[in-house]
C-alpha cells in the first residue's frame, strides 16, 4: 500500500516556485516513492548505484544530456560534480520551475553542495517516516506502533518482521552512510555509539558522558554525533529562550527520529515496551517526531520552530511550537488519563510566557494515549494523531 503523504502539497508549492527542489530524509522514508508518485512526468535516475554515480561524477555534462529535465535524481550526494552543471542547466531557462527534483539521505553533504552551487535556485523540504495521521486506521495500538515504528516499508508489508527490517537497516546505514562520511576503523564502535545515543533519547545531551560510556574521546563523540545528525538518524532540540543572556539551559536534548528504530536499539518489542522504564521517553520521541512531520508539511514551514522549555523554578515543558508568531505548549505523557498536575504546569508556564514580547500565547496540548480528543480546563487532551 502506498500512503498519501501530507508533505506532497508543499512539494508542489516548492516546484512551482523554484527551478529545483531538494528533498532530504533518512534512508527508507519514502523519498523516491513520493516524488515519482507526485511528479509522474519527470524522468528518474538513482545515483545509489555506484556505476551510475561514477558516470555522473566523471562526465556530468554527458550525464545530463542523457537524462534531461524534468528529472528526479536520487541520492545526489554521491555525485558532487553534478551540482555545478545543474546550475548551468537551470540558468539556461531560469524561469522554468520544477526542472530538477533532488533527494539525499546525507543532509550535511547535500546541503553544502546546494549552498555552493544552487543558492537562490532551490526549495528545500525534509521527509520523515509516516505520521500517525497518515497511517490512519492501520494503527495497531500505541505499544505495537512504538515498537514497529513508522517506516513506510513496514506498513506496506504489514506481516514483515520489524526486527529483521531494522537489523538490515542498521547494517546498511553503517556500511553505506557511515563509511561514506567517516573513516571509522571499527564499525562496531560506531554501532555501540548509536545504541548509547538511543538510551539518551529524550534527555539533555552530555557529550562527556556519552563518550565515556562508549570509550571514545569527547571530540570523537562530537564528530560521530554530527554523522548521526547529518544522516537524519537523530535530531537535537534546542532550549527555548527569549533573551540569550538569560538562557538557563544551554545543552540541547537528543532524540532519535523514529520510535521503532529506538525500540530496536533498546532491545524492546511490542510486549515489553510499555512495561519498561523508558516508555516515557519513547513516547516523547514519537510525539516530537509527529510535531516535526506536521511542521515539515506546513505550507509556511519556514516560519515554524520547535524547542523545549525549562526554567529556574524547575518547570519543564516537553515542546514549544512556534508558528506565525504563536507559541503552543505541548506536554507528552504515556497515559490514557494524565494527572491534572500537568495541566497546572501548562497553565503556569503559559502565564509566564504570555508576557513574551515576540510571541503571542497559543494553545496548550497534553498528548497522551486517550482514544478521543477533548478539551479540559483550557487544555487540549489528545493523542499524536490529532495535534492541530
Amino acid at each position: 500500500m502506498i500512503y498519501k503523504r501530507k508533505i506532497a502539497s508543499r512539494l508542489h508549492q516548492l516546484a512551482r516556485q523554484f527551478p529545483a527542489v531538494v528533498l532530504t530524509g533518512a534512508r527508507q522514508t519514502g523519498k523516491t516513492t513520493l516524488l515519482r508518485q507526485e511528479f509522474p512526468e519527470h524522468l528518474w535516475v538513482s545515483l545509489d548505484l555506484p556505476s551510475v554515480a561514477e558516470q555522473a561524477e566523471r562526465d556530468p555534462e554527458r550525464f545530463l544530456a542523457e537524462h534531461p529535465p524534468p528529472l528526479i535524481i536520487d541520492e545526489m550526494q554521491y555525485a558532487s560534480q553534478l551540482f555545478r552543471f545543474i546550475k548551468v542547466a537551470i540558468d539556461r531557462d531560469r524561469h522554468r520551475m520544477g526542472q530538477f527534483l533532488l533527494t539525499g539521505s546525507q543532509k550535511f553533504t547535500l546541503m553544502r553542495e546546494v549552498a555552493d552551487s544552487l543558492a537562490g535556485r532551490v526549495g528545500i523540504a525534509a521527509l520523515e517516516p509516516l505520521s500517525v495521521e497518515e497511517l490512519g486506521e492501520a494503527n495497531p495500538g500505541w505499544s505495537a506502533l512504538l515498537a514497529r515504528g513508522l517506516y513506510p516499508e513496514l506498513w506496506r508489508v504489514p506481516d514483515s518482521n520489524a526486527s529483521e527490517f531494522y537489523a538490515a537497516y542498521v547494517a546498511t546505514y553503517l556500511e553505506r552512510d557511515v563509511r561514506q562520511i567517516l573513516n571509522v576503523q571499527n564499525l562496531r564502535d560506531f554501532e555501540r555509539f548509536l545504541r548509547a545515543a538511543a538510551v539518551r533519547s529524550g534527555h539533555l545531551l552530555n557529550l562527556s558522558d556519552l563518550a565515556r560510556d562508549v570509550g571514545i574521546k569527547p571530540h570523537t563523540a562530537r564528530a560521530w554525533l554530527s554523522v548521526l545528525e547529518a544522516s537524519n538518524q537523530i535530531v537535537l532540540l534546542e532550549p527555548y529562550f527569549e533573551n540569550v543572556g538569560k538562557r538557563l539551559v544551554k545543552s540541547p536534548k537528543l532524540y532519535l527520529t523514529d520510535p521503532g528504530l529506538l525500540c530496536f536499539l533498546l532491545g524492546l518489542d511490542a510486549r515489553s515496551v510499555a512495561s519498561g522504564p523508558l516508555i516515557g521517553t519513547i513516547w516523547e520521541t514519537l510525539v516530537f517526531a509527529e510535531l516535526r512531520k506536521r511542521a515539515a508539511a506546513d505550507l509556511n514551514a519556514a516560519a515554524s520552530a520547535l524547542w523545549f522549555y525549562r526554567d529556574a523554578q524547575g518547570r519543564e515543558i516537553d515542546f514549544l511550537r512556534a508558528s506565525g508568531g504563536q507559541l503552543d505548549l505541548v506536554e507528552a505523557k504515556w497515559s490514557a488519563d494524565p494527572d491534572g498536575r500537568w495541566m497546572r504546569v501548562l497553565d503556569d508556564v503559559a502565564a509566564t510566557l504570555s508576557r513574551s514580547r515576540s510571541q503571542r500565547m497559543g494553545r496548550r496540548f497534553l498528548v497522551c494515549t486517550t482514544p478521543k480528543a477533548r478539551n479540559e480546563s483550557g487544555v487540549r487532551v489528545t493523542n499524536p494523531a490529532h495535534l492541530d
